[in-house]
């Protein structure tokens, strides 16, 4: 099983990620964000990722450390849970609608961060969340995990339906890059040799 558990203790944050990329889409979910708690169900549940993360943050102050860390965390136990990078799909994609919304995710397992984010929210908070953390989220992660990750919101009008889509897509994009690919067989999939 590809598993990992990784804490982060800083001045502002403690947080603790243990998952399973080999799960069932089972989580246990406690960052003190309700929302950002719900958006990281949508990738342990579409990713079928067995996901446990408890964080407690300074969100007396507000919940951008908190949300940050968690994907800086969520980043470093993919990576560790990923290991060598041998046999897997390596790629993996996926749109993802919600009534009015369209999200279209891409992800390469690289080795080089890198990070496309084209999302135009119809408004800036959804409920007391600000949809702007979402992108510290995304680079924190792929930042840690050393993925290239292209996220596009094609279309929305509720702002809650467009993050829905994007952590849905997210979710099934990891699940089939993570696959293995068993005409790959024990194979790194790089020209290089190296990922």
């Amino acid at each position: 099983m590809r598993t990992a558990q990784v804490t982060r203790n800083t001045l502002e944050t403690r947080i603790t990620v243990t998952l399973n990329l080999d799960g069932t889409g089972i989580s246990k979910l406690a960052t003190g964000v309700p929302f950002l708690d719900h958006m990281l169900d949508q990738i342990a549940r579409h990713g079928l990722i067995d996901l446990d993360i408890q964080a407690e943050g300074d969100l007396h102050i507000d919940a951008h450390h908190t949300v940050e860390d968690t994907g800086i965390t969520l980043g470093q136990a993919f990576a560790q849970a990923l290991g060598d990078k041998k046999g897997i799909r390596r790629y993996g994609h996926a749109y993802v609608p919600l009534d009015e919304a369209l999200s279209r995710v891409v992800i390469d397992l690289s080795g080089r961060p890198g990070l496309e984010y084209h999302v135009d929210y119809t408004r800036a908070r959804i409920g007391e969340f600000d949809v702007d953390l979402f992108l510290e989220f995304f680079r924190g992660f792929i930042n840690h995990a050393g993925v290239t990750l292209h996220i596009d919101n094609l279309r929305g009008i509720n702002a809650h339906h467009q993050a829905e889509t994007i952590f849905k897509a997210f979710g099934r994009a990891l699940r089939m890059a993570v696959e293995a690919d068993l005409r790959m067989g024990d194979i790194l999939p790089s020209t290089k040799g190296a990922l």
